[in-house]
């Protein structure tokens, strides 16, 4: 325990990340979001970057990718941006370079689907920690990876996160969350494996240790390392005290930040009222030096506070970045309160989303004025 207490406010403006000494302009962080705008090769659009570079025009500290996939077999959706070949170098740079222009530190995500990564648009059996499915695979079953497989897979990600730091990204972002291949192996009901990568906790989570390890080696101490993680999901079998362990374990790690994905931030424990956030419990479990980012259902300068006095030392968005790219810049009027969804089409395409973007947006429920 750090002993936390969270009886004092923290201002919104900037931050100095400690292991690195970088400073942000402030303490918002525009989290990744599936968008669906590149190229079937993987390669970054216009589209994709004119989105990103609005909101880090916008005054986001942190600005990162969508999910980018370090194999090409490990695609999760169409219209994905990939890290898997030096072809998608260029773009990268472009990216990164106007990123930096626009005083943001730039983030790239880096996951694979996993189970998650359909054979209907990779055309190959899915893999994952153990022999699993889940709805939409068609009944299709994964393939446990071999042993050489996983350390290959650790490979990948090493490979993509030096593509980044060639490319001129600040760091990478790990995405161990929500159900994609690192979580699988965190999960005791996808990893049921008997082998060095499974079994407890220790186990379960040496392929996420094992990918900070070995990429901090190949990208020196300057680059940026965060972790993403969901702190439950059942179905796969993440449970919160195992996620609070590995989030003391994380913070004890060579990285920059620890991320958590909370869906809602204000969402009680058992639903009672005097029950702590998550915030609150993940900042309780870690060092006081490593960076707590929280990111969940957070759209007034009141919610943003409310999660920085919960012990996060940066505030996470993702619906209302895409809505609002210059939200960071009202957060100093305390009444801050930017309109929500529905959006209609136009609001959206003057706020720098492609009609590609706008299309997939209409399957989120009412986000989209006319879409479901």
């Amino acid at each position: 325990m750090n002993n936390f207490r969270g009886d004092t406010m923290k201002s919104i403006n900037s931050f100095i990340l400690p292991r690195s000494g970088k400073i942000l302009k402030n303490r918002t962080v525009l989290a990744a979001m599936t968008n669906k705008q590149s190229h079937e090769n993987g390669v970054l659009s216009e589209e994709e970057k004119t989105w990103l570079i609005r909101r880090a025009m916008g005054d986001f500290a942190i600005t990162t990718t969508a999910a980018t996939n370090v194999t090409e077999h490990g695609r999760g959706w169409v219209g994905e941006m990939g890290v898997w070949g030096d072809h998608q170098i260029p773009e990268l740079t472009n990216l990164a370079t106007q990123l930096t222009k626009a005083g943001t530190i730039s983030l790239a995500q880096l996951f694979h689907g996993g189970m998650r990564a359909p054979q209907t648009i990779n055309g190959v059996q899915p893999i994952s920690a153990s022999v699993n499915t889940e709805p939409g695979m068609n009944g299709i079953y994964t393939r446990a990876l071999e042993n050489h497989e996983v350390i290959e897979m650790i490979q990948s990600f090493t490979d993509a996160a030096i593509r980044c730091q060639k490319a001129g990204f600040d760091g990478i972002e790990l995405h161990g969350a929500h159900s994609y291949l690192i979580c699988q192996f965190l999960g005791d009901i996808t990893n049921r494996r008997k082998d060095e990568w499974g079994g407890d906790l220790e186990g379960r989570s040496k392929f996420l240790r094992e990918i900070i390890k070995s990429i901090r080696k190949a990208v020196g101490p300057e680059f940026l390392i965060a972790v993403r993680i969901s702190p439950i999901i059942e179905k796969i079998g993440i449970y919160l005290q195992d996620s609070l362990k590995l989030a003391d374990m994380l913070s004890k790690m060579d990285i920059d930040m620890l991320h958590i994905s909370c869906w809602d931030v204000f969402q009680k424990l058992d639903d009672e009222p005097d029950s702590p956030s998550l915030t609150r419990l993940f900042r309780e479990v870690m060092t006081m030096s490593m960076p707590l980012v929280s990111t969940g259902a957070v759209w007034t300068s009141k919610d943003a506070q409310y999660v920085l006095d919960e012990g996060a030392d940066l505030v996470g968005v993702a619906r209302v970045g895409i809505a609002h790219p210059d939200w960071p810049k009202y957060l100093g009027d305390h009444t801050y309160s930017p309109q929500r969804p529905p959006f209609s089409e136009e609001d959206l395409l003057e706020a720098d989303l492609s009609p590609v973007f706008i299309d997939y947006m209409r399957s989120w429920k009412n986000f989209v004025i006319g879409g479901n």
